[in-house]
């Protein structure tokens, strides 16, 4: 209902000195209607803004300065040391994981001769594994 009430309004839009009446619904259309819009740019001003933007990064590549040899030798020295010194450093735990190996087979040994049970060799295991599946097939064949 609001916006169907009458009010008095200026009608400056229409360019009419005194007041007249308007619902607001007509006065926002007719101010609408009138009031300046934005315009985008148009095709041609967004292409020649484009075309500037790549002139202007190809002038700066070009005005770029070219790099030193002596500055391309000293990072290739730099890349080299760093290179020399990862490879290092795999070598070094490469070494305390074999060692770290050979500690651990070396306490598995030391507890079986503490326990003064044989190791078993692999031919015994299997030996082993063998006796105690037939007397599995024995047991369920037996049923």
């Amino acid at each position: 209902m609001v916006a169907l009430q009458k009010t008095i309004l200026p009608a400056l839009a229409f360019g009419i000195g005194g007041q007249m009446y308007f619902t607001q619904t007509q006065y926002i259309r007719s101010i609408s209607l009138h009031m300046a819009s934005y315009k985008d740019p148009s095709f041609q001003d967004r292409t020649n803004l484009a075309q500037q933007a790549r002139l202007k990064a190809l002038e700066m590549l070009k005005n770029k300065p070219a790099v030193d040899e002596a500055v391309i030798a000293e990072r290739k020295a730099a890349q080299e040391r760093r290179e020399a010194a990862e490879a290092a450093k795999r070598a070094e735990k490469r070494a305390a994981m074999e060692q770290a190996k050979a500690e651990k087979l070396a306490k598995k040994l030391e507890a079986a001769a503490a326990a003064d049970k044989p190791v078993m060799t692999e031919a015994e295991k299997k030996a082993e594994r063998d006796a105690r599946y037939a007397a599995r097939k024995n047991r369920k064949s037996g049923r």
